[in-house]
């Protein structure tokens, strides 16, 4: 699947509160193909003019089952880069990880992030528990 057909999967709707910072958290399971296994999805994000609708999660990480990744970090960077086009959030998180006996080790983690220019909440960010890292 193109990425702008993937992309379309993620349905937002407007932040009912645009002055206040405040943290979203969705989580979701995939099962990409091959060399990939059973993979957790975790996405974190501190939302801007929009916001994701949750239900539509179970059709975008399908969409990402369709495509071939060779490695996690091609899966973050991907969902990143999907939610910064389509949420633009003010901060976003991504962490993705499987069971890393594919490649060899007993866990694979890979975590993402972006931020808006000049966006800083620190105190909001020190309450985020960690990625599982």
């Amino acid at each position: 699947m193109d990425r702008i057909e993937r992309r379309g999967r993620l349905a937002t709707r407007p932040n009912p509160d645009t002055a206040t910072d405040y943290l979203i958290v969705l989580e979701a399971k995939m099962t990409p193909s091959p060399p990939l296994g059973d993979t957790n999805v975790l996405v974190r994000y501190v939302p801007d003019r929009m916001i994701l609708d949750p239900g539509c999660m179970d059709a975008y990480v399908s969409a990402l089952e369709t495509d071939t990744w060779e490695v996690l970090e091609e899966v973050a960077v991907a969902i990143r880069d999907d939610l910064l086009n389509e949420v633009v959030p003010r901060w976003v998180q991504v962490a993705v990880s499987a069971p890393g006996e594919w490649a060899g080790v007993d866990h694979h983690l890979v975590v993402v992030e972006d931020r808006q220019p000049r966006w800083d909440n620190q105190a909001l960010l020190a309450r985020v528990p960690s990625a599982g890292y």
